[in-house]
């Protein structure tokens, strides 16, 4: 079966919908393959940043979002072995909203697929897996896609192919474009665990020497990350669940009523925590963005809103361009030049990150340690001046050169006119 459409967006995650919303307001014909029959699955990434809800009120999605279940967080703390610190107020941004929302993806995913489907050049296909790319010459022309219901294989011809399906994405390995990759010390063992009144409110992360863990405020549960050495999986999970429970209480003694309902691994998800970006974003017919171009840490919780605002710069850099004809190379590349700074410096903050603050950490949580018994110089410094909290919060909260929705593709919106 060979089937048209202007552009073939592969992956329905974040930048994936966020671009098909923005390109079918533009007047694009535009198909968003998901390979899922539905969004319902273990995310990561549920944290939505200040400059992504600023662009949901310029889209006329505020009301819509606040619909959606969701926590504000204005604050991270850090628990150091001399005392608990602030680390980031988001209420020092001079922004309509000042703190991060946590959300459960899927829901947000249905949102935007709900926003986007009102649009008449829109389309989304579930259980659409895309297996390769149609070439003519060195042109990308499309993609073969197979029907996971039915095993049915297809074609999708398309003046524009777009990259939006992650970190082992598809259409990445089978256009060619290379990428540089950086060294990472750590994965990620996530887990839920009770959450109980009097408990901390919003995130915080706990360091010591030898481990590491962050919990995120969900509300009647805690979303947990205890960090390992790479590819330290296998060993922990053979020595036992009771080995991480165990860890757990000594890092953070006040979970030990409730690290039993870690009843196997099968509670327990591993993160190959990967940080990548692409020398070239695109060639003739295809672009890559979101994590498909970069692959980001855990650190700072930032991979949703960089996608986002991929999509955006996207929409508004090539929309005009696809809605009469079709975007050359030259233009394509004007996308990565937008995003190509944000992205680095973002991933420098977390190779140092990587570096200097976990470098040496989920290495031996069993070793002996005498707890410090006050703060880091630095740490000290940044509590007698609050208000450096804002240059975090800042850097992860809004980035470098924040996106704004493009003028055809806004909407009036009653929610942004209620806040501050």
């Amino acid at each position: 079966m060979m089937n048209k459409t202007r552009v073939c967006v592969a992956g329905g995650g974040p930048a994936g919908m966020v671009l098909g919303l923005l390109l079918a307001r533009a007047g694009v014909e535009v198909t968003v393959l998901e390979k899922h029959a539905d969004f319902l699955r273990d995310f990561r990434g549920d944290t939505v940043h200040p400059s992504t809800l600023g662009l949901l009120d310029e889209l006329g999605l505020g009301e819509r979002f606040e619909q959606v279940p969701h926590r504000k967080m204005s604050s991270v703390a850090a628990m150091l072995d001399g005392g608990t610190v602030q680390i980031g107020d988001f209420q020092l941004l001079k922004v309509p909203h000042p703190y991060i929302a946590l959300v459960p993806q899927w829901d947000f995913l249905d949102m935007l697929a709900a926003a986007a489907e009102e649009e008449p050049t829109f389309r989304l296909i579930r259980n659409a897996e895309v297996t390769g790319l149609l070439r003519e010459n060195d042109r990308v022309t499309g993609v073969r896609w197979r029907d996971r219901v039915t095993g049915a294989e297809h074609e999708l011809a398309a003046t524009l192919t777009v990259g939006c399906d992650g970190r082992h994405s598809r259409v990445r390995a089978e256009s060619g474009l290379r990428s540089r990759e950086f060294g990472v010390p750590i994965d990620v063992e996530w887990f839920r665990l009770p959450r109980e009144e009097g408990d901390p409110v919003g995130g915080l992360g706990r360091f010591t020497t030898g481990h590491f863990a962050v919990m995120i405020d969900r509300g009647d549960y805690w979303q947990c990350g205890y960090l390992i050495r790479k590819g330290g999986d296998g060993p922990l999970r053979a020595s036992g669940i009771d080995t991480l429970r165990r860890r757990m209480v000594r890092l953070i003694p006040w979970t030990a009523d409730r690290v039993g309902t870690l009843t196997s691994w099968a509670d327990v998800s591993m993160l190959d925590v990967r940080l990548d970006r692409l020398r070239l974003w695109s060639r003739a017919g295809v672009l890559c963005i979101g994590d498909a171009a970069h692959a980001m840490s855990p650190v700072g919780g930032v991979g949703i809103n960089l996608a986002v605002a991929d999509a955006v710069a996207t929409a508004r850099i090539l929309g005009p361009a696809l809605s009469g004809g079709e975007a050359s190379p030259a233009r394509l590349a004007r996308v990565q030049l937008r995003r190509w700074l944000p992205t680095a410096v973002i991933q420098t903050v977390q190779r140092l990150a990587h570096r200097v603050l976990l470098g040496n950490l989920a290495f031996d949580p069993d070793a002996p340690r005498t707890p410090a018994t006050e703060l880091p110089r630095a740490v000290r410094f940044v509590q007698r001046h609050p208000r450096l909290r804002v240059v975090p919060a800042r850097v992860f909260g809004l980035g470098l050169f924040p996106e704004h929705a493009p003028a055809w593709a806004r909407r009036p919106a009653a929610a942004r006119e209620r806040v501050g």
